[in-house]
């Protein structure tokens, strides 16, 4: 299918400028193709606001975004590529140069050093908002981007030429592609009709920041217990705090969940101090508290018509691996690769074989790392007592076996990501 047919405002329009639709618009800015991003939020003018004192607290504490990204060294590339990076390092990030993954019931742990693979670190810890700010700021300065902010999309019509969008102010505009990359709960998907298949994990994810008595000293924790994980991601912060906040990330049974919000801060401390096995001293202070349930989401398809799924709008798995951003950072990577390879060749950008082979490179990667949190999930349940037997001897045998902990830490900190 060629580059003409009827006439349109746009070539592609992207829905959402969080972390993943914010990468798509900047690593299509130099394709020659017009673009628009639409997000319900205004562009994020400037630096966040990192450094405001923790609500509540007596202390001038560092405010943290509660969600955080670990970001593997193929998702620093991408933002390297798009000129991001080292504003994003500037504002805050932490590299964790450690993980230590272990459970509650046995003895069995595996520990992953970044010096073992001759690596500087195995990621960044990023807060989103952080991520998001440094793209906008970008996004800011591309003269072949139309940033359409704030504005809602109330609908979505198709015919085989454009997509038609109608916001919330009435505006209708035109677009021969359409990418919703507008988050897990994705009106767009909604509105043009992608089937979903989805399945509740029986779980709620509490995530806050904490303050720990001993640094974290760059080392990602993880304890896998029968009721659920838990999982202690280092921060950066100022001088005076440094390596004593970190983010949280606890897995629990929707009525222990509860349980836990309706805590008092000094007795969550207690009690995340308990189930942490005190491996950072005490918990000493804690931000606001929030929780959400989960569930896994997978879209049929990535592609309808002139409509592709991006993030997490087309796949949304559990938290335990941290690889949600990374997931969909790599997706917009490959498919911002195939649409500069269409135009390059005079194609449509909704030509049916570019957005195929998008679809035939992200699918299956997807799809396994789903199955993969899956197992974990099931496999770290309340089991027998041979289960758990097998599951210790299992983390002694890899973590004494250098060479498959290398590939794992390779697999984990990914391959690189091209864009050309």
């Amino acid at each position: 299918m060629s580059a003409a047919g009827t006439a349109a405002d746009y070539d592609v329009v992207i829905v959402g400028a969080g972390l993943i639709g914010a990468a798509m618009a900047l690593l299509l800015r130099d394709s020659g193709l017009r673009l628009a991003l639409i997000d319900s939020q205004p562009v994020q003018a400037g630096q966040p606001l990192v450094n405001d004192p923790i609500s509540g607290s007596a202390s001038a504490t560092p405010e943290f975004d509660a969600r955080v990204s670990a970001i593997t060294p193929a998702s620093r590339e991408l933002f390297e590529s798009i000129g991001v990076w080292q504003t994003m390092v500037q504002w805050r990030a932490s590299p964790y140069t450690h993980m230590h993954v272990r459970e509650t019931d046995g003895t069995g742990s595996i520990d992953f050093c970044a010096a073992d693979i001759h690596a500087s670190a195995l990621g960044h810890i990023v807060e989103n908002r952080i991520c998001v700010a440094a793209m906008h700021q970008k996004l800011q300065t591309q003269p072949m981007l139309d940033c359409v902010m704030p504005a809602r999309v109330d609908a979505v019509s198709n015919d085989q030429s454009v997509v038609q969008l109608t916001l919330d102010s009435g505006r209708q505009l035109t677009t021969r592609l359409l990418i919703a990359a507008d988050g897990a709960q994705s009106p767009v998907r909604a509105m043009t009709g992608f089937t979903t298949r989805e399945w509740d994990y029986e779980h709620e994810a509490i995530v806050c920041s904490v303050r720990t008595e001993q640094k974290h000293g760059q080392c990602a924790r993880q304890i896998f217990m029968d009721d659920g994980v838990l999982a202690f991601l280092p921060l950066a912060a100022p001088d005076d705090e440094a390596g004593h906040w970190c983010s949280i990330v606890w897995s629990v049974l929707p009525l222990r969940a509860q349980a836990l919000m309706g805590l008092p801060d000094e007795a969550f401390c207690q009690t995340l101090s308990y189930a942490s096995e005190h491996w950072l001293g005490q918990i000493q202070q804690t931000s606001t508290r929030i929780s959400f349930p989960l569930t896994q989401r997978h879209a049929v398809d990535y592609v309808q018509g002139r409509t592709v799924l991006v993030g997490d709008a087309a796949h949304s798995i559990h938290p335990l691996a941290g690889q949600g951003a990374n997931l969909g950072l790599a997706d917009v990577a490959v498919l911002a690769r195939e649409l500069i390879k269409g135009k390059a060749a005079g194609r449509d950008p909704a030509d049916p074989l570019v957005l195929a082979r998008y679809q035939r490179l992200r699918k299956p990667h997807n799809l396994s790392m789903m199955l993969m949190m899956e197992g974990f999930k099931r496999l770290y349940a309340d089991q027998p007592l041979a289960v758990r037997w097998l599951r210790n001897t299992g983390m002694k045998a890899v973590n004494q076996w250098p060479m498959l902990k290398h590939q794992l830490i390779r697999e984990a900190m990914g391959s690189g990501i091209k864009i050309s």
